[in-house]
This record gives C-alpha cells, sequence and structure tokens, in this order.
C-alpha cells in the first residue's frame, strides 16, 4: 500500500470523470475511491446541486467523500456535515437578477434551434444553469443538440452575448456537459494557479491515472 500523503487533496469532477455523462456511478468506481481515501483526502466537486449529484454518486456521498463541494463550491460540505453556503441572490440582489433572467429567457425564445423542450433556466443556491434547449430533453435529444452546438455555436454565442451585456454584474460564464452553460465552474479549480489540473477521457481513465499517482508503491 502506497504511504499517506498528507495536506493533499484530490479533487474530482462528476460528469465524464467519476461517471459517464449524467449517469450512476458504477460499483467499481465506488470502491476505488475508497481505497483512494486511504492515503489522499478525496473531495468531488459538481456543477450540480446536491440533490442532482446524489442521483448520480449515490445518497450518502457527503459521507463517501472528505470533502463535497456542490454548485461547483458555493455550497460545501465536509465529512458529511455543511461547512458553507454562498446564495447568487444575497450577492446580486433581486433586481438584477431578474433583469439576468428576464433577458435570458427572452433571448432563448427568440432561438431558432431544432428542439426546444421545457427547464432552460435552473436558479440554484449560488449560480443559474442556462439551457437553450432546456434540461427536460431525452438523453438522445441532448446528444443531438451537442452535435449541432459544436456546429453553430449556440452556446459559445449565447455567452459572449451575455458576458457584454451583464458586464457589470461581474458573473462568471462556463460552457459545461452537452446542452447547458452556468455562471461560475469548475473549469475555474482546474486552471487555478493552486491546483495541478489532470484532463482525463473517462471513468475508467480516472482510475488508471489515479492508480498510478497515489497507489503505486512508489507514488
Amino acid at each position: 500500500m502506497a504511504a499517506r500523503k498528507p495536506g493533499l487533496i484530490a479533487l474530482f469532477d462528476v460528469d465524464g470523470t467519476l461517471t459517464a455523462p449524467r449517469k450512476v456511478v458504477t460499483p467499481k468506481m465506488l470502491e476505488f475511491m475508497q481505497k483512494l481515501r486511504k492515503v489522499v483526502t478525496v473531495g468531488v466537486v459538481g456543477g450540480s446541486d446536491l440533490v442532482k449529484i446524489s442521483e448520480q454518486l449515490g445518497q450518502t456521498v457527503i459521507n463517501d467523500y472528505d470533502y463535497c463541494f456542490s454548485e461547483n463550491g458555493l455550497v460545501a460540505h465536509k465529512d458529511g456535515k455543511l461547512i458553507g453556503t454562498q446564495s447568487l441572490k444575497s450577492f446580486l440582489g433581486d433586481d438584477k437578477l431578474k433583469e439576468f433572467i428576464n433577458f435570458t429567457l427572452h433571448y432563448i425564445a427568440d432561438l431558432d434551434i431544432p428542439i426546444k423542450r421545457g427547464t432552460f433556466l435552473e436558479f440554484r443556491s449560488g449560480m443559474l444553469n442556462v439551457s437553450p434547449i432546456g434540461r427536460n430533453c431525452s438523453q438522445e435529444e441532448r446528444d443531438e443538440f451537442e452535435k449541432y452546438d459544436k456546429v453553430h455555436n449556440i452556446r459559445p454565442t449565447m455567452v459572449s452575448v451575455l458576458r457584454e451585456k451583464f458586464a457589470h454584474l461581474n458573473l462568471t460564464f462556463s460552457i459545461g456537459g452537452q446542452i447547458s452553460f452556468d455562471g461560475g465552474n469548475d473549469y475555474e479549480i482546474y486552471e487555478s494557479e493552486k491546483t495541478i489540473g489532470h484532463t482525463v477521457t473517462s471513468p475508467e481513465d480516472t482510475i488508471k491515472q489515479c492508480a498510478a499517482l497515489f497507489l503505486s508503491e512508489q507514488a
């Protein structure tokens, strides 16, 4: 067994890292994470709220990891206990929040894309998730929109418009997943000078890289 590494924390994204996008974590990954916790502090960082993260990683997620940061770290749990929250509502105030929401919904209403469903804007404690197609779309529709967006740049264009229109609000916009974008994303954590970022291609690749980094005798 590799030696314990004090002072080091391994942070993991959810979609594409611990699970396939919007899928449930496998028993193999859960077992590996518990093995990893024996040598390094482990945390999970997700853009979704805790309810959605729990749907993917299990109802005991806040106890299965040393840290659980939902809504891109704006809601934080340590050892199963809530240790901090930040509120977008208190940061912006209702008037500015309403201005942003109204503009965004009008913009989506005027978008001419092949399919629209429902839940175009989801208000979370510390962020807003915007989806031009709507989060109620099926997995098949989600896949098709992702392909369409890569060709027509629906999300990048929309982010550019919102970033310019609401520059005075000091918001961060990040495209994530297949169908949406957020005000704030874990990509900023990945890019921080305080972290060493590792790109993975799949949950299987996550296990492979972490085993080499933390669990080998030389690690």
